[in-house]
């Protein structure tokens, strides 16, 4: 089922005998039983005025096109929304309704924010087809229920998203990236702490310990005006003076480095299962070394300062009892797996009571990508 229209979106789900599986390009390896029901049919830039930053748009809209619009007026997604077709396998376009239900954000994150903290308002249709609006085109205050933030990262279990509002930002004259070669995980986070905590504006701290030549690598992040770009990457350069450190300034090379860490390129086309754990930074490198003492540890990339590792295990390995404060969860993994391994961390017994309501509220019939949440 493909509508074209919100009414026709509210017809199809208030008609649903059963469950529907909802998606929007399908790209981002969600399953649930039931009768597809794709948003693709939901299209168009509905108002875009580069002036107020502001972006109205369906929610089936092509990512890709949205970008297009933006880069022809200087301005782009400032969450930068990860790619995940090389990682996870899958085809189709990836759609802004799909970036926002899966809260999908990249390496800025750490210094811009998520991409639930740039969207201003949204339509959708409920569990009871009941078309919902909520916020607007500007941020303001809320009291109850901030649907805007809930529906962000709900992945269609609260309701479809049919359109969203957005703030958008310019785009940068210029970047640069600081290499620093040869450090240990522990060294790499404690530097990119250090980079993170300086007055230098870092926009992306990542560090993989098998770059492209095969050698552990730190990447820092810099982006703004060309003459304070190159000023910062200066001083970045002598905070780090002691280990092997060179600056790149070429804008393809530094954009695709960034790509290569915001959609785990590491990972993409190889076959063991991918974990996205979220943890506190100091503590990721000693967690990754548990991980690699039990032998299940393939390959690692860290992202936002160490807050984000992304783990590439052993086919049917449940890292969860190793004991880590943090949430990991399941991104890539055969299907026998997923029906043995919950997608996502497990919820303290009230937080799932007070999940399980929120969705008893939106979708009481729960046949909206049923089980996806737990």
């Amino acid at each position: 089922m493909r509508p074209e229209t919100e009414g026709q979106l509210a017809e199809i789900i208030a008609g649903a005998a059963g469950p529907l599986r909802v998606q929007g390009g399908g790209t981002r390896g969600v399953d649930a039983p039931g009768e597809v029901l794709e948003t693709g049919g939901l299209t168009g830039i509905s108002l875009y005025d580069p002036g107020s930053l502001t972006l109205v748009v369906k929610a089936g809209t092509p990512l890709a096109q949205i970008e297009a619009a933006l880069e022809a007026e200087g301005q782009r997604l400032a969450f930068e929304p990860m790619d995940a077709r090389g990682l996870l396998g899958t085809a189709g376009e990836p759609t802004i309704g799909g970036v926002f239900a899966a809260n999908v954000s990249g390496p800025r994150r750490v210094q811009a924010g998520a991409a639930r903290d740039f969207l201003l308002g949204v339509r959708f249709v409920d569990g009871l087809g009941q078309v919902v609006k909520n916020g607007g085109r500007v941020m303001k205050n809320v009291t109850g229920y901030d649907l805007v933030k809930l529906m962000a990262g709900s992945y269609g279990t609260l309701g479809v998203l049919t359109e969203v509002s957005l703030k958008v930002l310019p785009k940068p004259e210029a970047a640069a990236c600081v290499l620093i070669d040869g450090l240990s995980d522990a060294e790499a986070v404690g530097a990119m702490a250090k980079a993170l905590g300086s007055p230098y504006d870092v926009t992306g701290a990542a560090h993989t310990p098998s770059g492209i030549d095969g050698h552990p690598v730190t990447m820092i992040r810099i982006e703004g005006f060309e003459g304070s770009v190159a000023y910062r990457a200066g001083r970045l350069r002598e905070m780090f003076a002691s280990h092997d450190v060179t600056v790149d300034s070429d804008p393809e090379r530094v954009a695709a480095g960034w790509r290569w860490v915001r959609d785990v390129h590491p990972m993409t086309g190889t076959q063991g299962d991918v974990w996205r754990l979220s943890v506190k930074p100091s503590d990721a490198p000693g967690l990754v070394d548990v991980l690699r003492r039990r032998g299940a540890v393939r390959s690692v990339l860290y992202d936002w300062g160490g807050g984000l590792v992304w783990v590439e295990t052993e086919p049917g390995d449940d890292i969860r009892p190793s004991g880590f404060k943090g949430h990991a969860t399941l991104i890539r993994a055969s299907s026998g797996t997923r029906q043995r391994i919950a997608r996502f961390q497990p919820e303290p017994a009230p937080v799932a009571a007070l999940a399980q309501g929120i969705r008893q509220k939106f979708d009481p019939r729960a046949i909206l990508n049923q089980g996806i949440m737990g």
